[in-house]
Formats: structure tokens, C-alpha cells, sequence
């Protein structure tokens, strides 16, 4: 029997090449596409996570405050509940009711809660029950839990989570023993260690809520003693200079060294604390200010406490309206800057202010690349910085402008009322008591705005880099 010739394979021709090739690269796109796809929705999906969770815990908050229980003589109107609710959980401190009157005890309970839960971030929170009852944390709740933070990564996410609780709770401990040893002998036991519970937390997490304005067993309204205002403004720097800066610093006996981030939040807070010191000082010496009659030591006091709660928490001694115009302009400015990353305060970060001046720094000195202490800052980083500084200006010049618009304000009081809103500080010239309905709503909104960040607003709307198809060629327009 003949042997069977095997046919040899016939290479592909051109043609069939070519479409195998075409094949591929459609292959490669749409693999591409369906990649992007499935990346935006989880992009969106932390974001939207943040804005749901802070909104339910909003409407819970706004429940539990319009319950009978939670008013002293009446129940909160919705309006009065919701804006408290928002100003609590976006630790703000800006109030249409007076606290330590409108409110039973149960009602500051709930305000105290509200404080805590917005200051230390709801992702934080449910990550510590989740790890209670035994929950495995996925990988994107512990994206969501860093964008929360305002991380950079992930790593060692969890161990940070458990130092915060741990830090928060004794940093707050340690105020709260403070206050209670000044306030003891005037409140009595009893009231004096609820007083110093509450107000260490407020001040913590520089939310600057009050209980002393307006009721009968604090005639003097909030006290200014050295103790009190020392205790405070020092619970109200540690909150303000964020979770990552104090946990390196806790680290820094064992481990010598400092991160750069840390090295750059340290300077820069310190140098807007003597700033702002130093321009309040001047300013309320002149003839006829606020504090022009007090002593010089006393004086200084005062503008170290506003100075150092200007930034992120508004406890407020004296009426601001009263004020001389230029340190209303001071505080103004300092508000806006807000506290650092990751912390309880609001602003474009002390980080924003420090990379923006430093890439300014370094285009006077004709360098293309910001460098700080050896470390060359990503170009990706100061373009983040100007987009966080621009999404801030239009929000709070959209907020002045409709407060203009709708309410009975002069420029100043709602442009010092939009920046306070949004830098979640606290402080006011007197604007948010007379808001109608819609006032507190846009109050409430930019407060809310505020306590999320620009930034996570900037980042979902931020799409992973593409390297462009086609390359343009350069043309120059005018600057300047």
C-alpha cells in the first residue's frame, strides 16, 4: 500500500496577515475599553461611597436631633436638625440653635456622637465594626478608607486605622482630665466632667461646638481662663495637623527620622500659628479693638487661641463683628488655608498652600522642577494643587455670590461665612442665625463639601492618565 502524502501547510498570504493583525488590534481595544469600563465605575463607586455614607449618617443625625427626647423646650424644626446634624459630622461648629439651651442632655449625647463619628470619619468607624464581628475588609473598602484618610496608598491601612481610635481616644482622654480639673470646683464634679467630655471632643475634632453660650449655670458664657484656652488650642493643633503627622511623630523616638510630608505640615503650621499670632496681636493693640484695653500677656493669649483655632475650628470668645476689619481679613485668609491632610479640619490643606508657593518659589528661580529638602515634588502634584485651589475658589465665590443674592448680607459677612462653611472652621460675623430656609441649606451643602475635600471631588473626576495618539506642536499665549 502506497504511503499517504501529509499536504505541508500553506503559509497565511498578505492578505490573511493583515486581517489577523486588524483582528488583534481590535481584540486589544476592546479589551482596552471593557478595562477603562470596569475601572471608572469603582473609581465612582469609593466616591459615591463617601458622599452615601456621609449622607446617611446626615439623615440618621437629623432624626435622632428632631426626636422629643433630643430638645430641651421643643423639638428641632428639620431645618434646625439637619444643619446641626451637617455641622457636626463635617465638624464645622456653624449653629442656627444654641446648644447648651435648645438641647436636652440626650440631644448633646447625640451631638457629641455626631462630633466624634465626623471626626474621625465614618470609613473608620465601620472598618473597627467590621473587624469586630469578624468581616474580612476587601480591597475596596480599604481604597475607600484611604481616600477617606486622604492617603497615598494602602499599606499598613488597617494598623493605621487601629492607632487613630487608640490616639484619638487618649489624646482626647488626656484633654478631657485637663478640663476637668480647671472646671470641677466651678460646675462641680459631676457637670464639670460632662463639660470637659464634650468640649475635649469638640475641640479635638475641631468642630467647635459649645455648651457654656447662653445658659443659666455659665453666666460668663464660655471661659477664657489660661488653662481652658491653652488646653483647647493644644487639642485643636493636634486635630488640625493630621492622622499620618502623628503617627510619625509618635514613631519618630524609635525611628529618627521624619517623613517629608511631616517635616512640611510641622513648618508650615508653625509659621501660620506665629503668622497669625503675630498679625492678630498687632491688630487688636491698635486704639479702640477688641482687646486694646487688656494687658499685653493677655492680649497675646487671645490672638494664640484665634490664631490657632482660626484655621480649622471656630470657638468663638468674643463677637467676630467686633473685630477690627483687617483681622477679619486675616482670618479669613488663615480659614481658608484650613488645617493639613487627613485631618479634622477643612481648607485646601496646609499641603496645597506649601506645594503652590513652592512651585511659585521655584518659577522665580527659573527651575522647572520643585525641590524641598532633596525631594523632587511630582509634576502630578502641583497640577493637583492648582485644580484643589480653583474647584476652592469657585465654590466659595458661587456660595458668596447666592448668599448676596438670597439673604440680607454685606460682602464681608458672606464671603466670611462661605470660606468658614467650606474650611469647616466655624466662625461667623453673625450671618447664620439670620439664614432663611435656603441659606442653610447652601450653607449645609458647602459644609458638607468641605468635610469631603476637594480633593475627593478632583479625583473622581480625574480619569488614569492616556499618553495622547497624536503629538501638537506648541504655541504660546499671554500670561499675565
Amino acid at each position: 500500500m502506497a504511503p499517504v502524502r501529509q499536504r505541508r501547510p500553506q503559509a497565511p498570504s498578505a492578505h490573511q496577515r493583515e486581517s489577523a493583525r486588524a483582528l488583534g488590534r481590535r481584540a486589544r481595544a476592546a479589551l482596552a475599553g471593557m478595562q477603562g469600563r470596569s475601572r471608572r465605575p469603582r473609581h465612582w463607586q469609593r466616591a459615591l461611597r463617601l458622599v452615601g455614607g456621609l449622607a446617611a449618617l446626615t439623615g440618621g443625625g437629623t432624626g435622632l436631633l428632631m426626636l422629643p427626647i433630643s430638645g430641651a423646650e421643643r423639638s428641632l424644626r428639620a431645618d434646625e436638625a439637619l444643619f446641626t446634624a451637617v455641622s457636626a459630622l463635617s465638624t464645622t461648629g456653624l449653629s442656627v440653635i444654641t446648644p447648651g439651651r435648645d438641647l436636652s442632655s440626650i440631644g448633646q449625647v447625640v451631638l457629641l456622637l455626631l462630633m466624634q463619628i465626623g471626626g474621625i470619619g465614618f470609613m473608620v468607624g465601620a472598618v473597627t465594626i467590621f473587624r469586630l464581628i469578624g468581616r474580612r475588609i476587601t480591597l475596596e473598602e480599604r481604597l475607600t478608607l484611604r481616600d477617606s484618610l486622604g492617603l497615598i496608598s494602602t499599606a499598613s491601612l488597617l494598623r493605621l486605622t487601629r492607632s487613630v481610635l487608640i490616639g484619638v481616644g487618649l489624646i482626647e482622654a488626656a484633654g478631657a482630665l485637663l478640663l476637668w480639673l480647671n472646671w470641677a470646683p466651678t460646675y462641680g464634679a459631676g457637670r464639670a466632667l460632662f463639660l470637659a467630655v464634650f468640649h475635649a471632643v469638640s475641640a479635638f475634632c475641631n468642630a467647635s461646638f459649645d455648651l457654656f453660650s447662653g445658659t443659666p449655670d455659665a453666666p460668663a458664657a464660655f471661659p477664657t481662663d489660661a488653662l481652658t484656652l491653652l488646653t483647647l488650642s493644644t487639642l485643636v493643633i493636634l486635630g488640625s495637623i493630621g492622622i499620618p503627622v502623628l503617627a510619625d511623630i509618635v514613631r519618630w523616638p524609635f525611628r529618627r527620622t521624619l517623613s517629608l510630608h511631616t517635616r512640611l505640615t510641622l513648618v508650615v503650621a508653625g509659621a501660620l500659628l506665629a503668622l497669625g499670632t503675630a498679625g492678630l496681636f498687632i491688630g487688636e493693640s491698635q486704639p479702640g479693638a477688641l482687646f486694646a484695653d487688656l494687658p499685653w500677656p493677655r492680649r497675646m493669649l487671645l490672638a494664640y487661641f484665634h490664631s490657632a483655632t482660626s484655621r480649622t475650628s471656630g470657638f468663638v470668645l468674643e463677637p467676630l463683628d467686633r473685630m477690627a476689619p483687617a483681622n477679619v481679613l486675616l482670618l479669613t485668609a488663615l480659614m481658608f488655608i484650613g488645617g493639613s491632610p487627613a485631618s479634622m479640619g477643612g481648607g485646601i490643606t496646609t499641603s496645597t498652600f506649601a506645594v503652590l508657593v513652592l512651585a511659585m518659589w521655584s518659577y522665580v528661580r527659573g527651575r522647572m522642577l520643585v525641590v524641598v529638602d532633596r525631594r523632587t515634588l511630582p509634576t502630578e502634584t502641583v497640577l493637583k494643587g492648582a485644580a484643589i485651589l480653583i474647584v476652592a475658589l469657585l465654590l466659595v465665590g458661587t456660595t458668596t455670590w447666592l448668599l448676596l443674592l438670597t439673604q440680607p448680607a454685606r460682602l464681608d459677612e458672606a464671603l466670611f461665612e462661605a470660606v468658614s462653611a467650606f474650611s469647616t472652621c466655624g466662625f461667623t460675623l453673625g450671618l447664620t442665625p439670620r439664614l432663611d430656609v435656603f441659606g442653610r441649606l447652601l450653607i449645609a451643602f458647602t459644609m458638607f463639601w468641605g468635610r469631603l475635600g476637594a480633593l475627593t471631588i478632583v479625583v473622581t473626576l480625574a480619569r488614569r492618565e492616556v499618553a495622547p495618539a497624536v503629538a501638537y506642536p506648541e504655541e504660546q499665549i499671554l500670561i499675565g
